[in-house]
């Protein structure tokens, strides 16, 4: 059986990121291992950028409070666990974070968008399962219907 000595999960606090959540503290305590929360936060970007001024500090704060909150909900579960607040481009941040902090697995959530969503929106679950060094486990957003 493979070790898991260290579980990343990013976060976008979504249904699905819930669920993925729950799967790798679940993983994290069979394996006895490290739980890495993560949370990329981005500035939007818009045409005439230049004409709006984003509330960066107030935008940062309230993503440390959110990751603050899941992180102390999933301590009660799993005590090894670290939150991460990064500014950047998700897929990429994810894939340094698995790197730099050397993940043995990469626990998230997607939303399963298809078409015209997924096309505007992007998968970053999608870049992340293609470009990981390491294994993805992803979560979708629909409980499978039993029958």
């Amino acid at each position: 059986m493979v070790a898991m000595k260290h579980i990343l999960v990013p976060t976008d606090f979504s249904e699905p990121s819930e669920r993925a959540r729950s799967m790798a503290v679940d993983l994290a305590r069979a394996f006895k291992a490290k739980l890495t929360l993560l949370h990329v936060w981005t500035i939007p970007s818009v045409g005439y950028a230049e004409a709006l001024t984003w509330p960066i500090d107030e935008m940062e704060q309230a993503a440390r409070r959110a990751l603050d909150e899941v992180r102390a909900r999933t301590v009660k579960e799993c005590p090894d666990t670290e939150a991460v607040l990064q500014l950047g481009r998700e897929w990429q941040v994810v894939l340094d974070v698995a790197k730099d902090r050397k993940v043995d697995l990469i626990v998230m959530g997607t939303h399963g968008r298809r078409g015209l969503p997924r096309l505007i929106l992007g998968s970053v679950a999608e870049k992340v399962v293609r470009l990981s060094p390491v294994p993805v486990m992803t979560v979708s957003s629909s409980v499978p219907q039993e029958g």
